[in-house]
Formats: structure tokens, sequence, C-alpha cells
């Protein structure tokens, strides 16, 4: 049997919306358990947390986040944004869902440091939502997504894909994180500055833009 996942003070006060100082009161007036780590830290368990915040499961199964990504401002892909997001609320609206928020960013698919993105992982794993709805699965990540999708059905968050294979004007942002991979890693083997670098980065450059 697995042990209840425990929370920090900072974890917990973050998910409850109070000040560190009124759990601490809380704890000494007894209205919450916590578990003291051997420095002495308090440690809260989750379930404490989802008590004191009324958690319901099921009537998060119904609630839902719409993601959407592009890789640029520019205007086809300020439209395509529009786009996902029209056609993602119109599927959410058809499945009877609360949608609770609609998250965007603008950046690559191969960036893990996204803010909207964060923003989504908080609040699965807060488990405030029971689905994640995108357009495409790459909107998420490009690469990964099985290992994504799993760690949010540990939570209790299914992701809804509603498009099957992306559409044939996503071949250019392919490209682009292609060669941010290529450049990655030519970087950490030959360094930055290396003539190396520019000759293998400039080579799939040629090659996939034939």
């Amino acid at each position: 049997m697995m042990s209840e996942k425990l929370l920090t003070l900072r974890e917990a006060c973050r998910r409850l919306g109070v000040h560190p100082n009124t759990l601490r009161k809380w704890d000494r007036e007894g209205k919450i358990s916590v578990v003291r780590t051997v420095g002495g830290r308090r440690r809260i368990p989750q379930s404490e947390v989802e008590r004191l915040m009324g958690f319901v499961k099921p009537d998060a199964s119904r609630k839902a986040v719409i993601y959407v990504r592009v890789s640029s401002h520019d205007q086809k892909h300020k439209v395509d944004l529009e786009r996902q997001k029209q056609s993602l609320l119109d599927y959410a609206k058809s499945r009877g869902y609360e949608v609770t928020a609609v998250l965007e960013d603008v950046a690559s698919g191969l960036n893990e440091n996204r803010k909207s993105l964060s923003k989504l992982f908080g609040l699965v794993e807060e488990r405030r939502i029971g689905a994640v709805v995108v357009a495409f699965k790459d909107r998420l990540t490009r690469f990964g997504f099985s290992y994504l999708e799993r760690y949010f059905s540990s939570h209790g968050v299914r992701i809804e894909v509603v498009n099957g294979e992306e559409p044939k004007d996503a071949y250019q942002e392919l490209v682009e994180d292609l060669i941010a991979l290529v450049s990655s890693f030519a970087g950490k083997l030959y360094g930055l500055r290396s003539h190396k670098y520019e000759k293998v980065v400039e080579g799939v450059k040629q090659l996939i833009t034939e």
C-alpha cells in the first residue's frame, strides 16, 4: 500500500489560499493534522488539505481546461490560436463540460517552461479538474505525450485529443522544432562556437528545407 503524499507548508498554503501563519495556528489549535519530519518541519497530508478545501471528486470530473498553443506571434498563428479555442470550446460544450479555464502559450512544443503549461500542471496536481482538452497531441508536448498522459491520469485527469493527425500547415513548426533539437545536441557535443556545430546545423537546415 502506497503512503499518502505529504505536502510542504508552502504547497499546502498555496492550495488552501491562506498565509503560512494561519496554517501554523490551525496546527496549534488542532484544526488540521500535520506530520513532523526528523528536522521538525511540518508536512501536511494531502487528504487534510482536500478535507479543508471541501473536495468532492465527482464534481471535478466534469470540469475541464482547454489548452492551446502556437509557436509564434505572427498573424497566421494568431488566427490558428483563435480557431483552436473556438473548436475546443464547441467540443467541451457538446460534452457537457464546465470549462474552468482556457490556457494558451506562444512557444515551441519543445519548451518545457511554458507559463500556461505550468498553470495546467498545478490544476492537475490539485485535482481541480477532470479533463484537459487539446486540439492535437503536440500542443501539449512534442515528445513524451504518453508519459504526460500517464502522469495526469495518476491525478484523476484525462487528456482528450479532439483531432488526430496534425494539419499539413504544421510542417513549418515541426521543421523549426527539429532544427532547435539538432542545434541543442550539436551545441552540447561540439560547443556553440565550433566549426563542427555550424556545419551540422547548416547541413540539417539544407536537408530538411530542400
